[in-house]
């Protein structure tokens, strides 16, 4: 069963910055909650655009794992695509959207994923949708902090 899990948060920071602030591989790491003990596995620094394959291992329920994923669509700065090509789903499709708003910008997130072992591992389900929540929670404060903390030292 497919299931989709969608975030925003608005920030009062112009879309172009943020698109910059996700562009760069080495933010993801930043934006990720410690206990998934995550790591860009590919060389760093390197340049995203569509096709990139980025390498990277992390923690999952305490689980070691690697993850591959394409960048399957690249539209700076409104919006771009990251599939995952190996690792814990049976689909993860993360499309990250960003649109201008008066005072600032939107971050949208929408996840399409699919548990593996389905039906069998649907059952993870509720497990897996209150992490989800929690590492999107932890993304969002942190992606703030990162972009107000240098918007107010550069601005």
């Amino acid at each position: 069963m497919e299931h989709v899990l969608e975030a925003a948060s608005e920030l009062p920071v112009p879309v172009d910055v943020v698109f910059d602030f996700f562009s760069k591989a080495e933010n993801l790491q930043r934006i990720t909650p410690p206990e998934l003990d995550f790591t860009i596995v590919t060389p760093l620094p390197f340049e995203i655009e569509l096709g990139t394959l980025i390498d990277y291992r992390l923690h999952l329920f305490g689980i070691p794992l690697s993850w591959t994923s394409r960048i399957s669509e690249w539209q700076p700065p409104r919006c771009f695509t990251d599939e995952q090509l190996r690792g814990p789903y049976a689909l993860w499709v993360h499309t990250h959207t960003f649109e201008p708003t008066p005072s600032g910008s939107v971050i949208r997130d929408r996840v399409r994923y699919r548990l593996p072992w389905s039906p069998l591992g649907d059952l993870a389900y509720p497990l897996v949708r209150r992490q989800l929540a929690r590492i999107f929670d932890y993304r969002q404060r942190a992606v703030a902090d990162a972009l107000l903390g240098s918007s107010r030292s550069t601005g």
